[in-house]
C-alpha cells in the first residue's frame, strides 16, 4: 500500500520537520477533494480531481491509492465516470493513510 523507499526518500530530502508537515498539508488537502469527491458530476472535474489526488498520493508514497486514482482518471477521461466508486477510493485512502500512520510511528528513533 505503502511505497516506504519513496517516504524514506522525501523525509530525508526535506527534513524532519518539514517533512511532518508536509504530511500534514498532504493530509488536510487530500482528505478535503476526498469530502468534494462524492458531489462531482462533470467528468472533467473528476478526471482534475483524481489527478490530483494520484500526483499528490505517488510524492508521498500512497502507491495503491494513487494507482486507484489513475483507474478512475482514466475513466473519467474515457468518459466512463459512472464506473468510477467514490466510497472506494476513500476506502483505500483510509486503508493507505492507517499503514502510513503506523508505519511512521514504527519508524521514529527511540
Amino acid at each position: 500500500m505503502i511505497t516506504w523507499s519513496r517516504v524514506d526518500e522525501l523525509a530525508d530530502e526535506i527534513g524532519a520537520d518539514d517533512f511532518a508537515e508536509v504530511v500534514a498539508l498532504f493530509l488536510e488537502e487530500v482528505e478535503g477533494e476526498l469530502d468534494r469527491l462524492y458531489d462531482l458530476t462533470d467528468a472533467n472535474a473528476l478526471e482534475r480531481t483524481l489527478h490530483f489526488l494520484k500526483g499528490s498520493a505517488l510524492n508521498l508514497g500512497f502507491s495503491e491509492f494513487a494507482a486507484l486514482c489513475q483507474l478512475g482518471e482514466r475513466q473519467a477521461a474515457q468518459g466512463n465516470s459512472s464506473d468510477i466508486r467514490a466510497d472506494r477510493v476513500v476506502d483505500c485512502y483510509n486503508r493507505s493513510k492507517s499503514e502510513f500512520m503506523a508505519g511512521l510511528e514504527q519508524r521514529r528513533p527511540t
